[in-house]
């Protein structure tokens, strides 16, 4: 059953939020990112679509499969803790036409003033299939006192007559297995877990690092001269701010913070006046935004006309690529 891989797929993402309560760089209006990966048949662009509220969108093709999403947070201030409400919808179709559908649970991030900052997922995921299967997965709350936290579990329901065919569960940070069937039917004292299946494990060998980054995850902004060569002026790698504080130089870096700020707050402006993103547009019945085409059509001839510099530097010298 697909469903049982989506699940796990929807899931394993958060199992990367351990250890990354930072604040993360905010994007500037416009701004894009690119992953190509010929080799794995994959590749993702995102583009930030909106300043007020804060929406950034994605669209990602694989073989057999393509995935766009747009999100955006609500947030709320209890004092001691930050809770993010994320609102948007991911979608995943396969080839053959079956589309599934999800939003994200509840984040909240505790500690942000005094003690150890840490944060939990929590709440119901409902993953919706256009075919025979939908998922329901329930992402239980930490206690002080919970001594085995980050649990997940649901089951998958036959669309067709309501059934159970299918449990799930595991932690969010650690594996998700699944087993056949209702366990709930089986007699008194049966162990569902003795025939449990694995789905995702988390890789546990990666080395940590200050931030808490996989190896994959830096690689991310790598800026190579070939690739330098073909990316947008608006690619998050050009981004200056970001691009010293990674080499070290945090003076320069806090100056092009502040100068980007300034940019940034033109940004509600170009919103009011009309501003529309330049590869996605937004769905009049959904209110999602979708992917139009085009970008890596562009990409191919080199042609970046009409995109505008948002970082304001030269885009004949930027920031200094890693040598290769």
């Amino acid at each position: 059953m697909k469903i049982l891989n989506v699940a796990a797929f929807a899931v394993s993402g958060y199992a990367s939020t351990e250890g990354r309560q930072c604040k993360p760089f905010n994007p500037l209006l416009g701004e894009t990112y690119e992953a190509d990966y010929p080799d794995k048949g994959l590749r993702f662009f995102s583009e930030k679509v909106s300043h007020h509220p804060m929406i950034v969108a994605c669209h990602c093709e694989g073989r057999g499969w393509k995935f766009w999403a747009d999100s955006n947070l609500k947030g709320k201030f209890w004092g001691r803790s930050i809770q993010l409400d994320p609102v948007g919808v991911l979608t995943l179709q396969f080839e053959d036409g079956e589309t599934f559908q999800w939003s994200k649970v509840t984040t909240t991030i505790y500690n942000i003033i005094l003690g150890k900052i840490y944060c939990d997922h929590y709440g119901t995921m409902r993953i919706k299939g256009s075919g025979n299967y939908s998922c329901k997965l329930k992402f239980k709350e930490q206690s002080i006192i919970d001594r085995n936290p980050h649990q997940v579990h649901g089951f998958v329901q036959d669309n067709r007559t309501g059934e159970k065919v299918a449990m799930l569960v595991g932690k969010w940070d650690e594996a998700m297995y699944y087993v056949l069937g209702d366990p709930t039917t089986k007699p008194k004292g049966y162990d569902p877990m003795t025939e449990a299946v694995l789905l995702w494990e988390r890789d546990k060998s990666v080395t940590k690092t200050r931030y808490n980054l996989t190896p994959f995850a830096i690689s991310l902004n790598e800026l190579t001269p070939g690739l330098m060569e073909k990316l947008p002026p608006t690619d998050s790698r050009l981004r200056p701010d970001q691009r010293h504080l990674e080499n070290g130089e945090y003076e320069l870096a806090n100056a092009e913070k502040l100068r980007l700020e300034q940019l940034q707050r033109q940004a509600r402006k170009l919103q009011e006046r009309g501003w529309q993103p330049r590869w996605f547009h937004k769905d009049k019945e959904d209110g999602c935004y979708r992917y139009m085409g085009g970008y890596w059509e562009a990409r191919d001839r080199g042609n970046w006309e009409g995109i505008s510099d948002i970082f304001g530097q030269n885009t004949d010298s930027p920031p200094s690529a890693i040598e290769e």
